[in-house]
This record gives structure tokens, sequence and C-alpha cells, in this order.
């Protein structure tokens, strides 16, 4: 109990904030007036932002205990509790998929029309689960929502999705289950040598052994670079981002690919310090492999979709690189990208929505002259455009400094490499810009093309906001997150089992194990 502070608000904030939609979704059943479901489906995002606002209010700020915890008996006979709570590596994500859910309401207003009901109820659910993943202090309970979230996704593709879509949605819950199998056994193996109990922060007390963290942290890593998703398992995104609706495409790139990220930070590093410890270098190689290899790629597509869904690859794999620098400065800035990139990305894909709405096509050819044709568009589409690029004053240049300072106190080659990702990112995008809006007008596009309307400049203004607020005030989000960073870092450096483990006999033991096994003798 030391490490939690029970509800500081006389109601429980965050079982409200996380079932608020799927209660709307259920009211969304029964009503068969089409615009009045669009208008209750907005009505159930903008309260469920509204009803998160005083958790930052109330939040504290000087402590890495979880706040705002509710602890109730469920499944007594295998001692599993509904146990919620957030810190402040948590609680940011929240403000994340409460206001992006907004947006995927107001950007599906007009272009979606087949099973309108169905649509705004996947949405919700698919809102709760991902709330509910990260307030979940039960690894029982962190699952189920981890694979709710499969079902909405799916159908979010695979009915309103493009001509491939139930190619890329079933890859997807392919890829997706894969992980999950591994993850579903690792967490059965916590409970049974944890002392049988699925509470996460009793877990995280637990001194594994050697052999057992290894295991353990592959089996979870497996699930998390999955959903990230990490070089070489990220097929499956391209495909999923391509033919998914719009607000598939923001929820997917906002919010399911920090899912990964956020496993990592609430089980790999506390519960196995020693296993992270030792796969430090080849993790910050893998990082660093994902930022080249994924805006290499991105540099060949035409498909505008799929440029940006190759870019997030790449975004990723700097955010994997902060959090497994293993220090303060490289972790804050792996989360503050986390956040960085749902704007950016989102945004991105709100935007080429909007213009795929009027075009219908996706080539990058197809366009051009935008600049010209639609002026407050562009407007948008190049503030997004300079922030992806890490222009400073935008939000994305100070989480890419806070990763690559972290990167070069853990490993100067290592982080000298992951340069070459800034370099290429920065062309990929200008080559878009110039391709879409300096190059020569498409005739055969330039009729169909009309500039935003009030609706839509509402849809974007949210996040352009956010891109020149965090760019400017950066330590408005930073500040939730220096203190329990810092105690995860403690979590991962001062472990018993690392002050009595010589980490460095054991990678060469592993390395030479290795050898032997790959090469004989």
């Amino acid at each position: 109990m030391e490490n939690i502070i029970n509800n500081n608000i006389n109601y429980p904030v965050l079982s409200l904030i996380t079932f608020l939609p799927l209660l709307g979704a259920v009211f969304i059943l029964v009503i068969r007036n089409k615009v009045l479901i669009k208008w209750f489906a907005l009505s159930t995002t903008f309260g469920t932002f509204i009803v998160s606002l005083p958790i930052y209010k109330y939040f504290d700020k000087t402590t890495h205990k979880m706040q705002f915890v509710e602890n109730y008996p469920w499944i007594t006979t295998w001692n599993i509790n509904y146990k919620v709570g957030i810190d402040g590596i948590s609680v940011l994500f929240i403000i994340l998929v409460t206001i992006l859910s907004i947006l995927c309401v107001t950007v599906s207003w007009r272009v979606v029309q087949h099973r309108l009901k169905e649509f705004f109820v996947s949405l919700l659910v698919l809102e709760t689960a991902m709330i509910g993943i990260f307030i979940s202090l039960n690894a029982f309970l962190f699952y189920l929502f981890w694979e709710l979230t499969l079902i909405p996704m799916f159908l979010l593709i695979g009915v309103w999705g493009g001509q491939k879509r139930i190619y890329s949605a079933v890859k997807f819950v392919l890829f997706m289950l894969a992980g999950s199998v591994f993850m579903l056994v690792a967490i059965i193996m916590l409970y049974h040598v944890g002392g049988k109990t699925f509470d996460i922060l009793e877990l995280t007390k637990v001194n594994y052994p050697v052999g057992l963290q290894l295991w353990l942290f592959l089996a979870f890593f497996a699930a998390f670079a999955v959903k990230m998703p990490m070089f070489p398992i990220h097929t499956w995104l391209p495909d999923a981002h391509t033919e998914a609706p719009t607000a598939g495409s923001v929820i997917l790139a906002g919010i399911l690919l920090k899912m990964g990220a956020y496993g990592f930070l609430r089980f790999s590093l506390p519960m196995f310090p020693l296993a992270v410890n030792m796969l430090f270098i080849p993790l910050l190689i893998l990082s660093v492999t994902a930022i080249i290899y994924g805006a290499y790629v991105t540099l060949m597509q035409n498909d505008i979709k799929r440029l940006i869904a190759y870019s997030s690859v790449s975004h990723m794999g700097f955010v994997t690189l902060g959090i497994f620098t293993l220090n303060q400065t490289g972790i804050e800035g792996g989360i503050l990208q986390m956040i960085n990139h749902g704007i950016i990305t989102g945004g991105l894909f709100l935007c080429i929505g909007m213009i795929y709405e009027r075009t219908h096509t996706r080539m990058i050819e197809d366009y051009g002259g935008l600049a010209k044709t639609v002026p407050v568009y562009m407007i948008f589409f190049t503030i997004f455009t300079l922030a992806a690029i890490g222009f400073p004053g935008l939000n994305a240049f100070v989480g890419e400094f806070l990763i690559i300072s972290g990167a070069f106190k853990a490993n100067m080659i290592i982080a000298a490499f992951s340069i070459i990702g800034i370099v290429l990112g920065t062309s990929y995008m200008v080559w878009l810009y110039y391709r879409v809006a300096l190059n020569e007008i498409n005739e055969n596009t330039k009729p169909k093309l009309f500039d935003l309307d009030l609706r839509e400049i509402a849809t974007l203004m949210p996040l352009v906001f956010l891109v020149f607020l965090i760019g400017l005030q950066p330590e408005i989000l930073l500040s939730y997150m220096h203190v329990s960073v810092e105690h995860l870092l403690e979590q991962v450096h001062t472990s018993p089992i690392i002050k009595d483990y010589n980490i460095s006999d054991s990678v060469n033991l592993m390395v030479q194990n290795l050898k032997k096994y790959f090469i004989g003798g």
C-alpha cells in the first residue's frame, strides 16, 4: 500500500473515464436516427475528455506513487482485483486518447455512411480499451484491455477500409495474436512465480532468477515489439494504415503504437532489470536499425498513407532508442516523443484523409500545386510537416533532442548513427512536401479540390495548438514524468539481483554460448 495514493477525488474518476465511452456505445445501439448517432458519439467523446480534466488538476507531481487508485475484489479464486491507477508516465496518455477520439468522430462526420451505428460503437469501445490499458494495475486486467483493442480495430479496418481491407485486417489480427500469446504465457508465469498475484506493483518487487528474467523479458518483448511495431516485425503496419479509414489510421498511429512502448515502461524495465541491462546494446542497435531502415524505405513510397506509415516505424525507433538508453534524459525524451508522434502523425493522417475524401486517390503523383489550390489546407499540412522533421519551436524537436542527448550518454557510436535517421526523415518529408505543395498542378484532380470547411479546421486546430504549446513549453508535460522516471530508473539500476550479478561476465558468457551454438566449437 506504500506505493499508492487512494483516490483523492470523491468519485471513481478513472473508472468513469474508462467506461463512459462504453456506456455511450450501448446507448448508440438503440438509436436509429443517423444524425443523432453522430451527435451522441461526439458528445460521449467530448464528455470523456471533460471528465478526465480533474486528474490533471489534482495530480501530485512530487511523488512516483500511483494516484487515483481504485481497488476492488473481482475474481477472488485467482486473487484477481479490479485495480487501476496512474502515475507520471501513464497520465499523459489519457488526455491523448480522449482528444484523438473526439477528432476521430469529427473527421468521420461525412465520410462514413455505411453501417454508421456500428462504426461509432467500434470507436467508443476502442476508446474504453485504450484508456483501460494505461490505467491497469493488474496484469490480468491489462491483458483483457490489450486484447479488447483487437476487435474494434479489426472491424474498423475490415468493414470501413479500402480495397484490400480484409487482407490487412486479418494480417493485423494474426500479428497481434501471435505476440499476445507470448505475453499471456509470461503473465501466467509471473502469477505463479510472483506469489499468486496479478498485481503489477507487487510483481515489480519480486527478484526473478536470471534465466527466468531473460525468458520473461523476451516473451513480453514479442508482444510489445509487434504492437509498436519494431523492425523486422513491422510489415503489418503499412498494410493496416493504407487500408484503414482515416479514424482508424489516426488511432493506430496516435495510440495503438504507443501501447508497446508503454508496456516496456510498465513491465519490462521495472520487472526484468537484469535482462534489460544484459540486452542493453542489442536493444539500442535494433532501435537505430529501425530508425534508418524505416526512413530509407519511406523515401521509396509513392502512396502518401504508406509513406506516413513507414515513417512511423522510424519514429518509433527513436522512442525505443530513448527508452533503452536507461537514463532519465533518454526515457523522458522517449515518453515525450510518444505524445508528439501521436499528435503529429494523427494530424498528418487527418490531413491526408480530408484530401482523400475529395480526390479518392492516395498516389502522391496525383497531387501537385496544393499551395495554390487549397491554401488553408496547406497551412495545416505545412505545420505538421515541419513538426515531423523536428523544426525548432515545434513539439518533436524537444523530444528528439532529449532522445539523442540520452543516446550519447549511453553509447556515442549508436547515437551518431541515429543522426542518419534525422537526415533521412527531413529528406522524405521535404520531398513529400515539394511534390504535393510546390509541384505542377495536376489537372486531373484540380476540379475535385476545394479548401477546408469550418468542421475540418476545427478538427485540426487542437493538434496545431498542441504542436506549438509542447514545442514552446515542453516542461508542461515533462513536469508530470520527472519523479516517475527517476523511480523507474532506481528500479532498473539498483535492483538487488543486479548488485549481486556481474552483467559483463553474463553478457560474455551469453555471446560465447551463441557462438558455440551457431558456429560450433
